[in-house]
């Protein structure tokens, strides 16, 4: 594999029934490989499914923090689906205070939410692929406590990394990779967000079908054009585009535990 998108919801039928094999296609032209990501538990089994089907798709399995607000987070069940050998994370599940009626009882159900995908993730030996939104304190304060008590039992990905130089500097502190999404080839306000990143630390996503990098902004999101967030990466590190594949190939290996 040449190329690696860390995180894609091609399983989600709205957007993908009408030509998944071609988005597949493509996906293998490129060399690449993926990350396919459930937000609910309907979700993560259609992920793992698909995920089952092709060798260069894996799965993570979670609850988003406010996707589906009315879903109880079934441990059991989430837990079973761990145990399959394509599910290789927890997520996507963290906090989104962004979307939400930022009341403290609804703040608590996230938190209370997103503690037991911290203690599965931890319990099942896979790393977290983390949303936050509006929420990095709390974030910061609860992933600091938990990597206090479990150290390197946990790992971390914050998905879709727009924060900035200062922000990425905190997370890097506690050994997370940051996952740069499509938006970062819009503007140079995340240029030093990705300066501060060691390339050792670094991953790349598209979040299809959301967020499309340019020059495919406004249209549907799909994991081949990972490759435009890798070239502007790879601009702002003054580094060549082959060489950043590579690193960041590696870094999806280490960081998913991929075989």
């Amino acid at each position: 594999m040449k190329l690696f998108d860390a995180h894609c919801h091609i399983q989600f039928g709205d957007y993908f029934d009408i030509d998944r094999p071609e988005v597949l296609q493509r996906m293998e032209s490129e060399e690449m490989g993926a990350i396919v990501v459930g937000t609910d538990l309907e979700t993560s089994k259609s992920g793992v499914a698909l995920a089952e089907q092709y060798p260069f798709l894996w799965a993570s399995i979670g609850l988003h923090p406010n996707d589906n607000p009315s879903e109880i987070f079934d441990e059991e069940a989430f837990a079973i689906l761990a145990q399959n050998p394509k599910v290789v994370a927890i997520g996507e599940c963290g906090l989104d205070y962004f979307r939400s009626a930022k009341t403290p009882e609804e703040k608590e159900m996230q938190q209370q939410r997103f503690e037991k995908q911290i203690i599965l993730a931890i319990s099942v030996q896979k790393p977290l692929i983390i949303h936050c939104r509006e929420a990095h304190e709390d974030m910061l304060v609860l992933l600091t406590r938990y990597k206090k008590i479990h150290g390197d039992a946990l790992q971390i990905v914050m998905h879709f990394f727009t924060g900035s130089g200062a922000l990425a500097e905190q997370y890097l502190t506690l050994g997370c990779f940051l996952s740069f999404p499509g938006p970062i080839t819009y503007t140079d306000m995340y240029d030093d967000s990705i300066r501060v990143t060691p390339i050792t630390n670094i991953l790349t996503e598209t979040d299809s079908p959301f967020a499309a990098p340019v020059p495919h902004r406004g249209k549907r999101n799909e994991p081949a054009y990972v490759k435009a967030v890798l070239e502007k990466i790879a601009r702002v590190k003054e580094l060549s585009l082959s060489e950043l594949e590579e690193q960041v190939m590696q870094n999806a290996i280490r960081a998913f535990s991929l075989h």
